[in-house]
């Protein structure tokens, strides 16, 4: 037996565990993970704002559209699509926190956000609105941006969880 605050060589002591913690951690993810949090804080943001009826912000965001045109578009939609878009968003964002928490639950998360995006912009891609400037342009592809950003983050995710990098 050892005296008391002698450690066995083969014992890992607490310092000596979190540097073996942060040298199973790639650089890779944190800088992925550090992207797709701010990715992912944008979706949040924007859901928030139309579903408050934030004038300013849809005026900033699309400044030759009527923010009521939006509003009563937005408020039309199934609550399916209501729900894959909120699903899309939200979970987004949380398996991006939980990408940098090195936590196992950021695949289902994004997983999760991946079949709310098709959902929900799915519908939007089906059922364009009519006002001027959208359907075109940029705003034709940012859903499918989205989408694949989407399904990298999972892939990515899944990944890391295989590898052991997510606990």
């Amino acid at each position: 037996m050892r005296p008391p605050g002698q450690n066995d060589p083969g014992l890992l002591g607490e310092g000596d565990m979190q540097n073996a913690v942060t040298e199973r951690t790639p650089l890779h993810l944190w800088i992925v993970g550090g992207l797709a949090t701010l990715w992912n804080c944008i979706g949040p943001l924007d859901y928030t704002m139309t579903r408050m009826h934030n004038d300013g912000w849809l005026k900033a965001s699309m400044p030759e559209v009527d923010p009521q045109a939006v509003y009563s578009y937005i408020d039309s939609f199934p609550i399916w699509a209501s729900t894959g878009w909120a699903l899309g968003v939200w979970l987004g964002l949380i398996g991006s926190i939980l990408l940098l928490m090195r936590n196992r639950w950021s695949v289902p998360a994004y997983g999760i956000s991946l079949i709310g995006a098709i959902i929900g912009l799915g519908y939007q891609m089906m059922n364009p609105p009519n006002w001027p400037g959208m359907g075109s342009g940029m705003s034709a592809i940012m859903p499918i941006v989205i989408i694949v950003v989407a399904i990298g983050l999972f892939l990515y995710a899944r990944a890391m969880s295989n590898r052991g990098v997510l606990k």
